[in-house]
């Protein structure tokens, strides 16, 4: 397969259709809290079937669109299987938050991963840092801190926010790590890869964990990992060819609003003014932040 070109300012019609392309698979990535509270097994086990079918879709894709599955060079594939471990600690810290505490509470703390990412992106692309991030992470960890209503280790929202914040930072260092693989494979390609050393890395949680699924729980699996991964997946990767890091981290502050929409439809899950008025300000954080790294230097 040829290598992509290098990163440039795209024209508005790519811009436009990677955007679209960013938000489509975000709308699909509301989805998945609400599998956290439907499955009631280990996150782990989630997150295995999860990668584990999406990756049956992602090759299944491949091999219609005949698209070559070999990677070069091979530092690429080494770089990959990183992004793998990357992919499933960060799942398995997102559906533990959910279990933990609530959809909402998962999504909202996750969701501070653009102030993450505003610090790691110029560490990588030896960028101009830029010191108001330093205020609008304050801002953020101002709404973290306002989402819990005590700091005890034993108060189930404190624990859905560690969580969802460990979420937050190893997902803007996929979305970094995603930005340099990008831009030389196929997102297809990348995706699949992804997934397949996600499930490597957690396939020995089945010797340690019981697990006798039934049909439900299996189709729920699957449903998780094509329609909530595979797609979504593919689709924000390709989105990110023509979009930076940061930018596709403004769109993806829609993630929550659809996910708490979606577990008020079917959880009847409703979050409370406070962790409303916190996910406010971490969204408000994440937005800002975003939107003045589209800035031209």
């Amino acid at each position: 397969m040829a290598s992509m070109p290098a990163f440039e300012a795209p024209g508005p019609g790519l811009r436009t259709r990677a955007l679209l392309e960013i938000h489509l698979a975000v709308f699909l990535f509301g989805f998945p809290g609400l599998f956290g509270k439907w499955l009631s097994i280990s996150p782990f086990l989630i997150v295995l079937g999860r990668v584990f079918f999406a990756a049956l879709a992602l090759a299944l894709a491949l091999a219609v669109r005949r698209q070559p599955f070999r990677i070069t060079p091979g530092r690429d594939m080494a770089f990959l299987f990183l992004c793998g471990l990357v992919l499933a600690v960060h799942w398995t810290m997102f559906f533990r938050s959910v279990q933990v505490s609530t959809v909402a509470v998962g999504l909202l703390s996750y969701s501070s991963f653009p102030v993450f990412t505003a610090f790691l992106e110029p560490l990588a692309s030896k960028e101009r840092w830029d010191p108001w991030s330093l205020l609008f992470a304050l801002v953020s960890l101002a709404g973290v801190v306002l989402i819990v209503p005590r700091f005890d280790a034993g108060n189930a929202v404190f624990q859905g926010v560690l969580w969802g914040l460990g979420a937050g930072l190893t997902f803007s260092f996929l979305a970094v790590l995603n930005r340099r693989l990008v831009q030389k494979h196929s997102s297809l390609t990348v995706a699949f890869y992804q997934d397949l050393y996600a499930t490597a890395w957690l396939l020995p949680a089945l010797v340690v964990l019981p697990f006798r699924p039934g049909v439900r729980t299996l189709g729920l699996l699957a449903l998780l990992g094509v329609a909530g991964t595979a797609a979504a997946h593919a689709l924000f990767i390709k989105g990110m060819r023509h979009v930076s890091a940061r930018t596709a981290s403004i769109l993806s502050a829609l993630e929550p609003v659809y996910g708490i929409a979606l577990a008020w439809v079917f959880l009847k899950e409703s979050p409370s003014p406070r962790t409303l008025a916190g996910g406010g300000l971490i969204l408000a954080a994440a937005l800002v932040v975003t939107a003045m790294a589209r800035r031209p230097s």
